[in-house]
């Protein structure tokens, strides 16, 4: 296996391809605007899809899909197990979410991204087969101190003393679903306030995880491939993310056992998620939010924001870039 951190002259993968990587993500997010507030969001997740697919192939290295757009079968762009990539340089694992947020996108709200993640041949757990994961997500003050096996309540009492912060200035990020109505109670019982989102949890983990974020904690059921790849992020951002997954009837349980996975409340570590600190994340705004600016026209230019997070040096890098629209549109 070649890794991504190796040198391989005339290439630095470690660097290089992070920055390839978030031209991918540009594409997608430029592809997707003229769908936001349409009302549509299947098609802005085709034409994202179609454009992140386009650049992939002309990065040089040999990726996999492990988390993807779906089976083959459902997903002829971008699915699980797709080759992408030139075929040479180095052997990556790769999750893609061209559109993390596409209600928010069609709706025209906050918080819409392009996504891409990368670590090393076999780092990423395939968490396919199961599609849900209870997450709880915190920045560094967590680690070591808060458990997804805790009473949230007791969770945010730990967290707050760890931040030398009182319990009632905490703020916690949960997905407004029914699913979610006693663990949302819950939190406020337990005197922390919550910021309720639609859509978008990833966004949500790496703003909890994020150094003087506005958020100090993300938790609750959401897509597990949207946990795999906020554990890419976290890895660079030093916090703390565990999950469980969470199958949605008997089916889909015995899916996850013949395919490997730990079910019935087994606690998947950061470590566990995505091995190793040699993990790529690649992020760029589709619509305005915490994270990133959206993407946006100004007469012959468009704007775009990303953001790279690398696990192996720990840094999180801002990219503002302007595309002639000529070339685009």
């Amino acid at each position: 296996m070649v890794s991504l951190t190796a040198d391989m002259s005339p290439l630095h993968p470690d660097r290089n391809l992070a920055l390839e990587l978030v031209r991918a993500t540009e594409a997608a997010a430029i592809r997707s605007v003229p769908f936001i507030g349409r009302g549509d969001k299947l098609a802005a997740d085709g034409a994202a899809v179609d454009a992140m697919r386009a650049f992939l192939t002309t990065v040089a290295f040999d990726g996999v899909i492990v988390i993807g757009e779906g089976e083959k079968d459902d997903a002829p762009m971008l699915f699980n197990g797709e080759h992408v990539g030139t075929g040479r340089g180095p052997q990556a694992d790769i999750a893609v979410d061209p559109i993390d947020g596409t209600t928010l996108t069609a709706e025209g709200r906050n918080n819409a991204l392009s996504v891409l993640a990368v670590a090393d041949r076999g780092a990423m757990l395939d968490a396919s087969s199961v599609f849900y994961m209870d997450k709880l997500v915190t920045g560094p003050a967590g680690v070591g101190v808060v458990d997804i096996r805790l009473p949230i309540g007791e969770n945010i009492r730990l967290l707050a003393k760890a931040l030398g912060k009182p319990v009632d200035t905490l703020v916690v990020s949960v997905l407004n679903r029914p699913r979610h109505a006693d663990l949302i109670e819950q939190i406020r019982e337990a005197g922390a306030g919550t910021r309720l989102m639609s859509d978008g949890d990833v966004a949500g983990g790496i703003n909890a995880a994020r150094h003087n974020a506005r958020t100090d904690m993300c938790v609750g059921i959401g897509g597990s491939p949207e946990g795999i790849v906020t554990a890419c992020a976290i890895k660079a951002l030093g916090g703390h993310i565990q999950g469980r997954l969470w199958p949605r009837d008997d089916d889909e349980k015995q899916r996850g056992i013949d395919a490997g996975l730990k079910l019935d409340d087994f606690v998947y570590e950061a470590d566990d998620l995505v091995k190793g600190k040699n993990s790529i994340f690649v992020a760029t705004g589709v619509t305005n939010g915490e994270l990133v600016a959206g993407v946006r026209r100004e007469g012959d230019y468009v704007y775009t924001e990303s953001v790279v997070l690398r696990g192996s040096s720990g840094t999180l890098r801002r990219i503002s870039s302007e595309h002639l629209a000529s070339k685009w549109y």
